[in-house]
């Protein structure tokens, strides 16, 4: 696992946490990507993909034009919609889960190729249509791997949310 002494990547992080955090808490959003991507070539290596799902009923949620951009979702995929809120979990149980998702992805090691040259990242986020975006943020493709693997890791709930995680890399050469 990386961790940067970099104070303008720090900065950068900083900014998107805090804007996240206000789509989360305002249930405006269905997907967050992080997609590594080679400096040199500008070949996306990586992507994670982070699936959020409402469990509580929320506001009436946008309908989705089908469409290529991160705030809309793909027209193969229905819109996600609030489910039933789930039984309460304790503090400690979800927690545990998150560890337990922290672990799968640092395990994860054993199997995406290594990355040898620099790389740069996006981050993608499917917001709602109606959502406040800052004018920094614009859309995007959905920065898929193309004849890349996709690997399912482990889901996690809140009492609010349901978040699936997958990663998809290009296999070395």
């Amino acid at each position: 696992m990386l961790v940067t002494s970099d104070d303008q990547v720090k900065a950068y992080i900083k900014k998107i946490m805090g804007q996240l955090n206000k789509w989360m808490l305002g249930q405006k959003i269905s997907r967050l990507v992080i997609v590594i991507t080679s400096k040199e070539t500008g070949e996306h290596v990586e992507r994670w993909q982070f699936d959020v799902q409402i469990n509580k009923p929320s506001k009436s949620r946008s309908s989705h034009k089908s469409s290529d951009k991160e705030n809309t979702a793909p027209e193969a995929e229905a819109p996600i919609t609030p489910t039933a809120a789930p039984e309460t979990l304790t503090e400690e149980e979800i927690q545990a889960q998150i560890r337990a998702l922290f672990r799968q992805i640092t395990a994860s090691v054993t199997f995406l190729p290594e990355l040898s040259e620099p790389c740069t990242f996006n981050v993608l986020v499917y917001a709602d249509a109606d959502s406040d975006v800052p004018v920094e943020w614009g859309d995007s493709d959905a920065k898929e791997i193309e004849g890349g693997e996709k690997v399912q890791l482990r889901s996690f709930s809140t009492t609010n949310h349901r978040v699936d995680t997958m990663v998809s890399y290009k296999l070395g050469n």
